[in-house]
């Protein structure tokens, strides 16, 4: 592994930005690396090298020219999950039915991070349409873990947190429609950020569930993650979810934290979040983590958020009812794939299409979902489910009268072994317990890591949870607990 591999995106784009190093050096070290592991981890379905270093050549031509950096991060490349449309590489959402299908448009995000000089690496693998806990609902193969090849790297962004776990990235993207971004970090030992709904622009973001779905930053530390959020977060006018509010001062926040004191904040553990049906290295995980919020001067207090333990049944209908309607625009009569021997009907072609293009667990969902939102069934439980997400969001409100932030295990398990639970749905949507609540609400969370395993030696997560528009106390936090944590080996 280059050296410059192993470097932090925050060190990396100072040591750019003073040219003690080029941003071609930086990315080229990263392809390289790409290409000497990627084969095993297949972080990325597609490799974008030639785009990457031409935009890392225009940075350093640019700051050569003395002209100030275009953001904090210019230089540094990343790796984007394949959920975010570019006009210049496929856009496949992990499903062959876009196998090849190359966007018109940049999504807000792609824009974002052209205009701030991050070149873009390529595009990772993920569960197809984001449905899934592992990535192996991928239609192009499973990820695998960096820590351990056997296992799952979480999902649906298992390539985006991959790639982060193995130095192929310093940074990522990702999305969070149920913990997507929090539960690959959690068991690849990376840090995750599932930002405030609204606060990050779903334009271009191809959609799996519309008021769950939300995209974020990905890195190794904390304070890269912080850099990143500030890149792509902000209003857009063509999202019409988005948000015309300030974006919170992440960056300051994380760095505020990095000197680890916590004195008056008050930090409250969900009882419903800590369960003695958890794995048992990951509860003495979370222990040892209150421990050190403990010393670092954070008042710690239990908390009660009764109905969250019917967040996973609600979830589970809310989620599919808006998979069914958002998945119907994929016919075969406007983008990609499409299925007709000549003497099909619209009908026809539409039927073969979508059941030659879609996956098992994509085509589970919409089924659930059509059904949820049928005449008679509607009210008995869609809009049941949108009751108890009501509910869910009032505990959450009590709550933070009580506390600043919430804290709980990111995932109740370590990450398992592929195939172990593929042909288990309901065994792999227990993986979203502790994350799924957030997304309910609207809220923010973050995945830090907090060690290994006494059980199994593979990575844990301490989720940190704030109300909405309060990123900021995210990274508060989770920067002093990193700190005081020290490095996970």
């Amino acid at each position: 592994m280059s050296d410059l591999t192993s470097l932090d995106a925050a060190e990396l784009a100072a040591r750019i930005h003073s040219r003690e190093l080029s941003s071609v050096d930086v990315t080229k070290a990263h392809l390289d690396r790409i290409a000497e592991v990627d084969g095993e981890y297949h972080a990325y379905l597609h490799v974008a090298g030639d785009r990457a270093l031409a935009a890392a050549e225009d940075v350093d031509r640019s700051i050569a020219a003395g002209d100030a950096p275009a953001s904090a991060l210019a230089g540094v490349p990343l790796a984007l999950k394949d959920v975010f449309t570019t006009t210049d590489m496929p856009t496949t959402c992990g499903s062959k039915i876009l196998e090849g299908w190359v966007s018109p448009y940049d999504a807000t995000v792609s824009a974002k991070l052209r205009a701030a000089g991050i070149p873009i690496l390529g595009k990772t693998n993920m569960d197809e349409f984001a449905m899934g806990s592992s990535t192996e609902n991928s239609a192009y193969g499973p990820t695998k873990n960096p820590w351990d090849t056997t296992r799952i790297p979480g999902g649906s962004g298992g390539g985006s947190a991959a790639a982060l776990a193995s130095h192929q990235a310093p940074l990522a993207i990702g999305t969070d429609t149920g913990g997507s971004i929090r539960q690959p970090a959690a068991v690849t030992a990376t840090v995750g950020t599932k930002p405030t709904y609204g606060t990050v622009s779903r334009f271009g973001l191809v959609a799996c569930a519309s008021s769950l779905d939300q995209g974020g930053p990905c890195g190794r530390t904390v304070l890269d993650t912080a850099l990143l959020h500030e890149v792509i977060a902000g209003y857009d006018p063509r999202d019409s979810t988005s948000l015309d509010v300030a974006v919170p001062p992440v960056v300051a926040a994380a760095r505020e934290g990095a000197r680890g004191n916590l004195a008056g904040v008050k930090v409250g553990v969900v009882k419903e979040l800590h369960s003695d049906s958890y794995q048992s290295g990951v509860i003495s995980s979370f222990d040892a983590a209150v421990a050190v919020l403990t010393e670092l001067g954070a008042e710690v207090v239990e908390v009660s958020c009764p109905h969250f333990e019917y967040a996973l049944a609600a979830y589970y209908l809310i989620l599919p009812s808006e998979v069914s309607s958002n998945l119907a625009r994929f016919d075969a009569m406007r983008y990609g794939m499409r299925v007709d021997d000549g003497n099909m009907s619209a009908e026809q072609v539409m039927a073969a299409t979508r059941a030659a293009g879609f996956g098992p667990e994509v085509k589970r969902r919409i089924m659930i979902g059509t059904y949820a939102l049928s005449s008679g069934y509607y009210d008995a439980y869609y809009g049941q489910a949108l009751k108890v997400r009501t509910l869910i969001a009032r505990d959450f409100d009590k709550a933070y009268e009580q506390a600043d932030v919430l804290i709980s295990p990111t995932s109740p398990f370590t990450p398992w072994k592929l195939g172990e639970k593929v042909d288990d749905p309901l065994a792999m949507y227990l993986s979203d317990l502790c994350t799924l609540p957030t997304n309910l609400a609207g809220h923010c969370a973050m995945s830090v890591p907090s060690g290994l395993s006494k059980d199994d030696g593979l990575p844990v997560g301490l989720q940190i949870m704030a109300p909405a528009l309060a990123d900021d106390r995210l990274y508060r936090v989770g920067a002093a607990y990193e700190a005081a944590r020290g490095p996970v080996q």
